[in-house]
């Protein structure tokens, strides 16, 4: 393995730190939100406007701030929560704050396209708020909410290159530092098409999961 294999494997092993850690926690707390949305909005099981109000304006304005902005804006929570500002683990903070509005706003959407009738039913029958959200709503929406996250870890991946703008590491940190700064084409080259190959096999995975929960829905 010659010397940019090597400093590409490192930047590749960086970046997919960042983006899974990221987008796991992304995941729990962008449904988390989104559920929240659903269920203190008008007509929703929990229904209480002032909260449901508040949540929607710190999601619109989470996902209203650019990335680069808000990475340099938040670089007191960052070195509150893991105790620095550079590199991989930092760049988590930042990213997972910048996408968890975004999802949150998708699995929203996904939750709303629930038809209400099946809802009705489920309490009807007499289901808790519990069960409709975990055996109804979330089990119904399950193919829009695979898919929205499918475009938040693609939009996780270029907020990774963002980050190393900033001394996050990963592919974008070796564009810069390489690929810009000292010239070397071949790694600016590299580096962007890891990238496309990379967003392609998170989208053809999220395809994929996609195609087979909507073949399992009665």
């Amino acid at each position: 393995m010659n010397g940019l294999d090597e400093i590409l494997v490192q930047a590749l092993r960086e970046t997919f730190q960042m983006v899974w850690v990221s987008a796991l926690l992304t995941a729990a707390g962008g449904l988390l939100l989104g559920v929240l949305l659903i269920l203190t909005g008008r007509g929703g099981l929990l229904p209480c406007l002032p909260v449901n109000r508040v949540l929607g304006l710190v999601v619109n304005v989470g996902r209203s701030l650019p990335f680069i902005i808000l990475m340099v804006a938040i670089l007191p929570f960052t070195r509150m929560v893991v105790g620095t500002t550079i590199g991989t683990t930092a760049a988590i903070v930042p990213l997972t704050v910048g996408a968890i509005p975004f999802y949150a706003r998708l699995a929203e959407t996904s939750l709303r396209e629930v038809d209400p009738a099946v809802v009705s039913a489920a309490r009807a029958m007499g289901a808790s708020r519990w069960q409709i959200v975990r055996k109804v709503l979330l089990r119904e929406a399950m193919p829009g909410l695979v898919a929205g996250l499918t475009i938040t870890v693609i939009t996780l991946v270029g907020y990774s290159a963002m980050a190393g703008a900033v001394g996050g590491g990963g592919l974008g940190d070796l564009a810069i530092r390489y690929g810009y700064q000292r010239f070397e084409t071949d790694v600016m080259i590299a580096c962007v098409v890891v990238l496309v190959v990379l967003v392609q096999l998170v989208q053809m995975l999220g395809d994929l999961l996609v195609r087979r929960l909507s073949h399992r829905q009665p």
